[in-house]
């Protein structure tokens, strides 16, 4: 049995000031991590130009990044487990920060990539730990909601960082870009060192390998999780598809947009704060299992909205997409740590294997796309996210069905 606590009786209520500090701090850190993740990918125009690679190697620099993260999500879990959560946060922001910095100034672009995975490293204590700080330290009643307003500052920072990349990257260069959301990730470093609580409810769990194996094999036996796992794998993969190839699409023919009026699309990021966080409100008043089936079909409605060459359908579209995306991730990753502690697993552990997965997707769809856009245009890329988007939502579907465990919510 893991020796994480139970989630606390009392806990941060809504509307007290210690809720207020946790969700500002936890908004904050999202916002930073995902400006920071994803710095590169209103640049990818601009870096092809740059250093002469194909459209296909220049979604490395967000792939690779992605790939450090996932691979170190699953040792960032279980060490935060031993070592506290709040601890891992701060240094992950720090470390993240200065490695954006030796980004601004990389030589070349195998330079620049060996950088990106080391940011992407640097990156995975925030996300690693996030869900299981917000279950441990906040009131029972407020999980699907604070879930759901934490997913929703990350879809700020992802809006946040590729307009201000975006803009800034068109008028003096790709290296100030960088630099503009670098600033960003150390402004949010600096609000999280300043108001996020210290954790009261955590309970170090025992160390060493096989208490390690224990906790994995926990984490990996529920078909529930697993399903949740594959949910963020593909509807992660599905969005960033998407994101990935847009630029390409929106600067050429028939649109021929400026990259900085390109970028502008990445305003319905504010769309998926939303759908975050009412997908979060829903769930704590429906249920997950009714929820996460709706989001995922919004989503799909949203990539096949985007095929028609016709700006305002494709704007539609990707809004559609963004709110379905963040209401499919907010729903399924505040579920997870919910399943874990009722099956008596570890939830670092679980959360780790989510966010692996999820980055996964990420990284190897993301990377699938640029291929997929090559061979056959915008229609092979809607396909490719579609195909992912419908896997999500058949997994969505059996969750319906699978039974529930005696404290996990419905």
């Amino acid at each position: 049995m893991t020796s994480i606590a139970d989630p606390p009786a009392s806990g941060h209520l809504p509307g007290s000031s210690g809720y207020r500090r946790v969700v500002g701090a936890l908004v904050a850190s999202g916002v930073a991590t995902f400006a920071m993740i994803y710095s590169t990918q209103a640049l990818l125009p601009e870096l092809v130009d740059e250093f002469g690679i194909s459209s296909a190697q220049s979604t490395l620099s967000v792939s690779l990044t992605t790939i450090g993260l996932g691979v170190t999500l699953l040792l960032a879990g279980p060490w935060s487990d031993v070592v506290g959560r709040t601890r891992l946060i701060h240094l992950s922001l720090a470390a993240s920060t200065v490695v954006g910095l030796a980004c601004v100034f990389a030589p070349s672009w195998p330079a620049l990539l060996g950088l990106r995975l080391l940011q992407g490293i640097a990156l995975a204590g925030l996300p690693a730990v996030a869900t299981a700080y917000l279950r441990e330290e906040t009131h029972p009643s407020s999980h699907g909601r604070v879930a759901g307003l934490y997913i929703g500052g990350t879809a700020l920072g992802g809006m946040a960082g590729r307009l201000v990349a975006g803009s800034v990257g068109e008028a003096a260069g790709w290296r100030w870009g960088l630099a503009a959301n670098t600033a960003i990730g150390l402004l949010c470093a600096l609000a999280v060192l300043a108001l996020l609580p210290r954790s009261q409810h955590f309970r170090a769990a025992p160390t060493g390998a096989a208490a390690l194996v224990r906790m994995a094999r926990r984490a990996l036996s529920d078909p529930a999780l697993l399903a949740l796992y594959a949910i963020g794998g593909c509807s992660s993969g599905a969005f960033v598809a998407v994101l990935n190839t847009l630029g390409f699409r929106l600067t050429g023919p028939p649109f021929d947009l400026g990259l900085g009026i390109a970028s502008l699309v990445f305003l319905s990021y504010s769309l998926g704060s939303l759908g975050s966080a009412l997908s979060g409100r829903l769930a704590d008043h429906y249920g997950r299992r009714a929820v996460l089936p709706l989001a995922c079909a919004v989503a799909v409605a949203g990539a096949l909205l985007t095929l028609p060459s016709y700006l305002p359908l494709v704007l539609a579209g990707l809004g559609l997409l963004t709110i379905g995306f963040f209401a499919v991730h907010g729903v399924a990753s505040g579920w997870v740590p919910a399943r874990a502690h009722a099956g008596g697993v570890s939830i670092g552990q679980a959360a780790s294997l989510y966010l692996f997965s999820y980055y996964l997707g990420s990284s190897v769809f993301g990377s699938l796309a640029g291929g997929a856009w090559t061979g056959a245009g915008w229609p092979g890329v809607v396909i490719l996210s579609t195909v992912l988007l419908v896997v999500a939502a058949l997994l969505a579907q059996r969750l319906r069905r699978t039974p529930t465990l005696l404290t996990a919510a419905p």
